[in-house]
Formats: C-alpha cells, sequence, structure tokens
C-alpha cells in the first residue's frame, strides 16, 4: 500500500506547523519567561504540556474519533456536540484567536516604526487592522495555495530567525535572568500549564486535525491506519517545531527583563531583536511575524466560514468570511493586552472541556464507549471550570469558594482535575448498574 514518503510528511508536518504558529505562539513564551525568572525552565514544562502535548493529543483524538470535532463531542450528548463546537469555532476564530493576529501584526509589525507622537493613538492601529483583515478576507477566497506556498518559504525562514536570536543570545548575552515574580514564585509550573492555555493551539487541534487528515487522504493513503499513522507524524513534526520555539523565546524573555519589561510579549520580543541585530533585524523579525500572522488568520476565517456558511445555509461562505473580517477587525481594536485579559476567564471554563474529551477519547475502549462516562466527566468538569472562569471575569462567587479550595489543586488552577475523574468513575459505575449497552463504538 502507499505510504506517505519523507518528503510529504515534511511537508504536511510545516503546513500543520504554519497553521499553529500565529500570534501567540510568538508572544506567550517570552512574556512567561520574563514573569518566571529562574524559574523559566519548571514553568516551560507545565507550559508545553499544554502548549504542545495538548494540540498533539488533540490532532489524534480527532483522527480517532472519526475526523472532527462535533463527532467526538457527540459522544458526551448531540446538544453538548452542537453547543460546544460552535464555542470553539468562536474562540479560535472572531471572538479571540483571529483578532489577535491582527493586534500582534501592528504591536510586532507597525507599532516599532511609529513616531513617539502618534504611539499612543488609537488611529495607526484601527488603519493597520482595516488593512490586514481586508487582505485576509482577500486570501481566504482561495487560502490553500498561500497556506501550502507560506508554510513552505515562511516556516523555514521564521525558524531560522528565532534560531539565529537565540545562537546570538548565547555568544551575547543579552542580561542577568531576572527574579520571578507573581505565581512563578511558589508554583511555576500550574502556573505555566494555566498559561499554555492562551495559545489556544489544543482547540485549533480539534479543527485543524481534520485538515491533517485529509491532506494525506489528497495525496493517496486510503487505509485508516495508515492515515493515521502519517497523521501523527506529521503532528509529532509540527509539535516537536513548536516545543523548540518555545524553549527559544522563553529564556529571550527571562534574560530581558533589565531592557525590555513590557506588557506584553510583542513589545518584549521586538525589544530582543532590536538590542540583538538592531532595526534591520527587528524590521525582517516584524514582517516574518506579519506573514506568520496572516497565514493563521487566512487558515482560521476559512476553517470557521466554512464551518458556520454549513450550520446557517443562508449565509454563503463569501458573505461568512465578509463577517469574521469585520467582526475581528473591531474585535482586534481593543489592543493586545486588553484582548490576552478579555481572553483568560473564557479558555478558564472551556479548555478543560476539550482536555477532558481529548483524554475519554484515548480511553475510549477502557470503558467500552458508555456515555454516562463521558456525561459524568464532562459535567463535573464543567461545574468547576465555569466557575473558575466566573472568577477570572470579575463575578463574585465568595459563598462558593471556601468550598470550591477544598478541591485539590484548585488553587492553581487545575482543580477540575479531580471532579473529571471521579465523574468518570460515578458515570462507569452507572453504566455498570444499569447495564446499558454501549451508545458509541470506537470506530474500526
Amino acid at each position: 500500500m502507499k505510504e506517505l514518503s519523507t518528503k510529504e510528511t515534511i511537508t504536511i508536518g510545516l503546513m500543520l506547523f504554519a497553521l499553529f504558529f500565529g500570534a501567540g505562539n510568538m508572544i506567550f513564551p517570552p512574556a512567561l519567561g520574563q514573569a518566571a525568572g529562574d524559574n523559566v525552565w519548571i514553568a516551560m514544562v507545565g507550559f508545553l504540556i499544554t502548549g504542545v502535548g495538548l494540540p498533539l493529543l488533540g490532532i489524534i483524538a480527532v483522527g480517532l474519533a472519526g475526523g472532527n470535532l462535533q463527532t467526538m463531542a457527540s459522544r458526551v450528548h448531540p446538544m453538548f456536540a452542537v453547543a460546544f463546537t460552535f464555542i470553539v469555532y468562536l474562540s479560535i476564530g472572531p471572538f479571540m484567536a483571529i483578532p489577535r493576529t491582527g493586534t500582534v501584526t501592528f504591536e510586532m509589525g507597525v507599532l516599532p516604526y511609529l513616531p513617539e507622537a502618534m504611539k499612543g493613538s488609537w488611529i495607526p492601529l484601527f488603519l493597520t487592522t482595516i488593512v490586514y483583515f481586508a487582505i485576509t478576507f482577500w486570501l481566504s477566497l482561495n487560502p490553500s495555495k498561500l497556506v501550502d506556498r507560506i508554510g513552505k518559504i515562511l516556516t523555514p525562514a521564521l525558524l531560522i530567525i528565532i534560531g539565529l536570536m537565540f545562537a546570538k543570545s548565547l555568544i551575547s548575552p543579552l542580561g542577568e535572568v531576572g527574579q520571578p515574580t507573581g505565581a512563578y514564585q511558589d508554583t511555576a509550573f500550574f502556573k505555566g500549564f494555566v498559561e499554555g492555555y492562551l495559545t489556544l493551539d489544543a482547540l485549533a487541534a480539534m479543527v485543524f486535525g481534520l485538515v491533517v487528515t485529509t491532506a494525506v487522504q489528497d495525496r493517496g493513503i486510503i487505509d485508516r491506519k495508515k492515515v493515521m499513522w502519517s497523521t501523527i507524524k506529521a503532528a509529532v513534526l509540527a509539535a516537536t517545531g513548536l516545543g523548540l520555539v518555545y524553549l527559544a523565546l522563553s529564556y529571550l524573555g527571562a534574560t530581558s527583563v533589565s531592557f525590555a519589561k513590557s506588557a506584553n510579549g510583542g513589545q518584549i520580543l521586538t525589544g530582543v531583536v532590536l538590542q540583538l541585530f538592531g532595526p534591520l533585524g527587528s524590521l525582517l523579525l516584524g514582517a516574518a511575524v506579519t506573514l506568520a500572522c496572516l497565514t493563521t488568520s487566512v487558515g482560521l476565517v476559512t476553517a470557521c466560514s466554512q464551518f458556520f456558511s454549513s450550520r446557517i445555509p443562508s449565509i454563503s461562505y463569501k458573505k461568512m468570511a465578509v463577517i469574521l473580517c469585520v467582526f475581528s477587525a473591531a474585535v482586534a481594536n481593543v489592543g493586545l493586552t486588553q484582548l490576552i485579559t478579555f481572553s483568560v476567564p473564557i479558555l478558564m471554563a472551556i479548555y478543560p472541556l476539550a482536555i477532558v474529551l481529548m483524554l475519554l477519547t484515548f480511553c475510549h475502549r477502557l470503558f467500552n464507549g458508555h456515555r454516562a462516562v463521558y456525561v459524568g466527566a464532562i459535567t463535573a468538569t464543567a461545574v468547576i471550570s465555569v466557575l473558575d472562569g466566573a472568577s477570572q471575569l470579575g463575578l463574585s462567587i465568595d459563598s462558593l469558594t471556601p468550598i470550591l479550595e477544598q478541591l485539590p489543586l484548585y488553587k492553581v488552577g487545575i482543580g477540575w482535575l479531580v471532579p473529571a475523574f471521579a465523574g468518570a468513575l460515578l458515570g462507569l459505575l452507572w453504566a455498570s448498574l444499569t447495564r446499558s449497552v454501549p451508545i458509541v463504538r470506537e470506530t474500526k
């Protein structure tokens, strides 16, 4: 039977890396490194689990479940599948991920070159987002060639630039590693774990999983096991690239505290490049990051437009792309720092659900696919994660806080873990007592 060649595997892996590698992947590791200081590597272990490990598992889980997010989520309940799929697409689409590509483009590709008098004005960001999302819309009308070509050209170029930055920082150190601040002082691992949510890549993996399997099948691979194995190899390649980039960027952030103390990772990275290579290096990085963000935004606008137009037939793909680009441009104008702040409560609410759904998919055969296990685990997780999100949003849950704080790991942001496990066990017990027949069976 036909198998993917090494070159084809690398091409698909680079395509997947290019889809993942956008705004958040550049800005969060430097910010983590600067805040974590001496504890940067402990924090990065946690960050790599959620920022690299989960996207890898997400790609594989979608393949195991039959190729798309809604199929995987329907194992809980059809209504949950519809609601959760819409929430994920809105999160990786117009509410957070797509607008963030525009704000990072402004922070790293435009803001450093503005006159000081204009840096505090709203006009440059407004004009930048109009142009950026107009280009995104135009390219999203025929995105396949763009993503493929930029993936082949841009991804290696951007990796080379980051590699040069890291190498020069070792030869000519930027400065001493700073002291850890905030939660990084005592709970660096768990803080890094939760910070990995901000990349949005585990959610994006649930959408991009179908893109990868389709790319494999388009190259003549038909056998399901070979499709799965080829998908895994491409996903491992992309995950390895992401991990190496994160480690390099976090180190740069950790050594930048003396000259690039900033409100967000985009400003930190711009300061680092300016320090290492001067204005020319900053210009090259800004251009490369802009193209990386553009690739991601086109991929996300395309995926979201296809999804929403298929669910709302009265709105064509083209009209949906217009709506998404206009809405994303409006959201982008709140600014990068504010957008990140807004994202945290939402991600605290929905990311644990995605994690538990992935883990259940991998354990599907162990509990014979009983829906009660899915329902128990997801319900218990949702109760805690939604309360976490409400707390982060500033809503008062004071009456419940003493109870929630009794949960293991609640104070470090993953209080949902034990309830999820308990909910799964209760679901399994219910299935055993009622002798229910598995509703959902693993695809052979």
